[in-house]
């Protein structure tokens, strides 16, 4: 019973898709007398092409293939430096490296690929890596003297990096204000779930309660994907906002 109706339901699925999505009828007769064989072609022929170009499907593939594999790109990567000892291969090494977590690594590959003059974008990873490397005041020091630049979300994201870096320097009251400016014009809520575990961090349990209860309002209108993928960080907004209301 149950397989009948579930071959009923893949028969009208695949017969609403006909209609609604690319009008050709002929498909119609086939998925009424055979809807099992009928429905596999149609799925391979018609919907499986069209869901190699959506981004979700694309984000998901990623996902799992980095899971299988995670080093994946990083030997690609290393493939590519071996053949050519470019800046550009030196960084895409180091960026495969810090993505697995392995930043004493990273380093050293940043450092000859920035150069004594780096671009914007290779200063800031540099600095990135300093930071992650426990070198605090070498990465404000390359920051300091980053290309200016135009782009409100490369220097938002350059003052996340800056804040987070005078956070670890036990410089509160600089980082607040640096979370604070930013916090609304960045996508997602990672500057705001850092500001407010800070304020706890310095015993401002209320305005932490605030910054918090703004995230939770956030999270009703961002797509699923988006909360998946900083599952950890919003769970733990949730959990300390949980506590404080108790």
């Amino acid at each position: 019973m149950i397989i009948y109706v579930a071959i009923i339901a893949l028969q009208v699925y695949c017969i609403v898709h006909v209609i609604r999505n690319n009008g050709r009828m002929f498909w119609i007769f086939p998925l009424l007398i055979a809807p099992v064989v009928s429905a596999i072609a149609y799925f391979i022929v018609e919907i499986l092409p069209t869901l190699q170009h959506n981004r979700h499907v694309r984000t998901a593939k990623e996902q799992i293939v980095q899971k299988m594999d995670p080093e994946r790109e990083l030997r690609a990567a290393q493939g590519q430096l071996d053949i050519a000892d470019t800046m550009a291969n030196r960084i895409r090494v180091a960026d495969a490296l810090t993505e697995l977590g392995r930043h004493k690594e990273a380093l050293p590959l940043y450092q000859r690929g920035a150069g004594p003059r780096p671009d914007f974008r290779t200063g800031e990873k540099l600095a990135r890596s300093l930071y992650l490397n426990d070198r605090n005041d070498e990465a404000l020091s390359v920051l300091d003297v980053l290309p200016r630049v135009t782009g409100q979300s490369d220097i938002d994201r350059t003052k996340l990096l800056r804040a987070r870096i005078l956070e670890d320097m036990g410089r509160s009251d600089e980082a607040l204000e640096l979370y604070t400016e930013i916090m609304d014009r960045m996508p997602g809520d990672e500057a705001r779930c850092r500001c407010a575990a800070l304020l706890l961090k310095v015993g401002r349990k209320s305005e932490a309660v605030r910054v918090l209860e703004e995230v939770e309002q956030r999270m009703k209108y961002i797509d699923r994907h988006t909360k998946a993928s900083n599952g950890p960080m919003y769970e733990w907004a949730m959990k300390e906002l949980g506590a404080l209301r108790t």
